[in-house]
């Protein structure tokens, strides 16, 4: 029993020295790269500041019940409880209308980016630059664009520019209100964020093709690769992993965090019917027109997990693994 005893204490003594040692090297190490961490402090500053310390507090925030004036409420897992059991809203529209949104923006606008990507490097060098600004541009100008042309086009009168094609050419009879129909919003909202969706992931991607060395096209062709198809599949994309992984985080994550569409088209929050209620939408409207700031937090939170699982999954499928 004695000889167990001193085994096991010795086992812990091992650990415990190897802990210290292990310290101390990293101690050292710190020290003698001291100057490297002067010139790293300004991005850990604000990295801590910025992202890490808004993470905590929403994450303590989110088990409390706060309206921004009182002093936050300790309700442990009351919001998580809401938010499955209670929150009818959430679960008949918001996570359905997100998810279907999501598939829609962000495979559908992933794949357009590749298609428009590819199809501009195929064209004259002299003409490349011209097209990639003309794409590129309608995503740093969405809010403008949105209230100046895509507001007018879809407005629910007779002088809105689909409603007036469509009264002309005879479709209609009467003017259909698309931003306020819960049959037609969701449609406006996908083809709008498509329409814009060419933004930093299209010019990652773009860049990602720029790269390819032309060697590997040439010993392509030499290994049996007869069109252009076969390139892409073969050659190009595991060519350019990086920035694929790149573009699809930022899409990813730029379908999940959209709101802003439906409530800017329809002019309301929540948007008519919910029809083009988002997570988004949901979380605004409990933070800033309910002042629920607790049960908000708790959504974004988990809307932050949501964002996470999935951005591991698109690792795990276009990431470099290490023998590559």
């Amino acid at each position: 029993m004695n000889g167990a005893t001193e085994t096991v204490a010795g086992a812990n003594g091992m650990q415990s020295r190897k802990r210290s040692d292990k310290a101390a090297y990293i101690w050292r190490e710190m020290k003698r790269n001291k100057l490297a961490y002067v010139f790293l402090a300004p991005f850990l500053i604000c990295f801590v500041l910025f992202i890490v310390l808004p993470v905590l507090s929403a994450t303590l925030l989110a088990f409390t019940r706060y309206n921004s004036i009182e002093a936050p409420v300790f309700v442990a897992l009351h919001n998580f409880k809401v938010m499955f059991t209670d929150d009818i809203i959430l679960m008949k529209y918001v996570i359905a209308n997100t998810f279907k949104f999501a598939v829609f923006v962000g495979p559908a606008g992933y794949a357009l980016q590749f298609l428009m990507a590819w199809l501009i490097l195929q064209i004259p060098k002299r003409l490349r630059s011209l097209f990639t600004m003309a794409i590129y541009v309608p995503s740093i100008a969405g809010g403008v664009m949105m209230s100046v042309v895509w507001v007018i086009a879809f407005s629910g009168d007779r002088y809105g520019y689909l409603n007036q094609l469509l009264l002309y050419t005879g479709f209609i009879d009467t003017p259909i209100a698309f931003t306020q129909s819960s049959g037609y919003l969701m449609g406006v909202m996908i083809f709008v964020t498509l329409w814009s969706s060419m933004g930093v992931g299209f010019l990652s991607l773009q860049a990602g093709m720029m790269t390819v060395d032309p060697q590997l096209y040439e010993a392509g062709k030499m290994d049996g690769i007869r069109n252009k198809i076969q390139e892409v599949w073969y050659i190009t994309i595991p060519a350019m992993k990086p920035q694929m992984l790149f573009s699809a985080i930022m899409g990813i994550v730029g379908a999940l965090k959209a709101g802003g569409i439906g409530v800017q088209l329809s002019g309301t929050n929540p948007t008519p019917n919910y029809a083009g209620q988002l997570l988004q939408n949901h979380i605004e409207d409990f933070g800033f027109l309910r002042f629920e700031l607790g049960y908000a937090t708790a959504l974004s939170f988990m809307m932050l997990i949501l964002m996470y699982v999935i951005n591991r999954a698109c690792f795990r499928l276009l990431g470099t693994k290490e023998d590559e």
